[in-house]
């Protein structure tokens, strides 16, 4: 922690002191995040087969799906609600004074539109698991891992070796994420220095209101809404801050949950979840729990709104 917290620094002070190279340690970063997104797919797929196909119990995994859907789709709404309304108190958008643009840029968003339902069912099924990994299509890549789970674990002996091997990729891939985050430091820093490099110190105060904002409503979901949860379920609240700090932090500076997947997994598994629950739930949520992104396009959507005085 103390050598991401050190690259950050160094990653501000490059920025700032001499922009050009901040700029140019742009491939620093892109290679460390590249380094994070190829561990995800093979270790959701080892550890959603190694869950599934060794504790033989497909229809708790249903039933935990149900439950997590459900958990996912009621506190998403919490947090589109407590945006709304802190963006609704504070007014950041009053006052402040849009730039016109060419409106003919939009064009290439035309015809663009949310995925109904039924294309959100029908995407969910992969064509190609070979594609959707390449693709870093996480939503498709655990699907896929729970079919071919319960069918590992319906063949009984005989795959056994597939689930040792599973087993041993989840294993492989949790100590290869332990190497790349030897790099993170080096990482986190290159990321920094492109931003300050590129947009200047000015980035870190500009519209300080809507960050400000943004902040206040996340506070208020994490104490009123996650608060509760934990209160609900008796979560040991100290050990598991000190599970997810890391990841966190790392999400933070990079920008990028996908950056924290690895790492929050092996956490979890350490802190005594389930390997099952650990391999399901956690790459589900960064396709269906997007509390934080609902919060921020909640209260970013306002802002616009009342600096364009709609």
């Amino acid at each position: 922690m103390q050598q991401i917290i050190l690259g950050l620094a160094a990653g501000v002070l490059i920025g700032w002191l001499w922009p050009e190279v901040g700029v140019d340690s742009a491939w620093i970063r892109t290679i460390f995040i590249n380094l994070i997104k190829v561990i995800i797919a093979p270790l959701i797929f080892g550890s959603i087969v190694a869950g599934i196909a060794g504790g033989g119990e497909f229809k708790q995994v249903g039933r935990m799906g149900v439950k997590a859907l459900v958990y996912f789709e009621v506190v998403t709404t919490l947090a589109l609600v407590i945006g709304l309304v802190v963006v609704n108190i504070t007014k950041p958008g009053v006052g402040v004074l849009l730039q016109g643009g060419d409106l003919n840029a939009l064009g290439s968003i035309e015809g663009a539109h949310p995925r109904t339902f039924i294309e959100t069912l029908i995407h969910a099924f992969p064509s190609s698991i070979i594609e959707s990994m390449a693709r870093g299509d996480v939503l498709q890549v655990v699907v896929f891992s729970v079919f071919f789970g319960a069918a590992v674990g319906a063949i009984g002996e005989k795959g056994k070796p597939i689930l040792e091997w599973c087993d041993a990729l989840s294993q492989v891939m949790f100590k290869f994420t332990a190497y790349v985050m030897r790099f993170a430091p080096f990482g986190i820093g290159a990321a920094m220095a492109v931003t300050i490099g590129h947009m200047g110190l000015s980035v870190l105060i500009n519209l300080g209101m809507l960050v400000l904002t943004l902040y206040i409503a996340l506070i208020f979901f994490v104490l009123l809404v996650l608060g509760a949860v934990a209160w609900m379920i008796r979560l040991p609240v100290r050990q598991f801050v000190r599970a997810v700090w890391e990841p966190f932090t790392l999400a933070f500076w990079t920008t990028s949950s996908e950056s924290a997947l690895p790492l929050a997994m092996e956490r979890m598994e350490r802190l005594g979840v389930p390997k099952r629950i650990v391999g399901f739930v956690l790459p589900t949520g960064y396709s269906f729990n997007l509390d934080g992104s609902t919060l921020y396009l909640a209260v970013a959507s306002v802002f616009v709104a009342q600096a364009a005085e709609m």
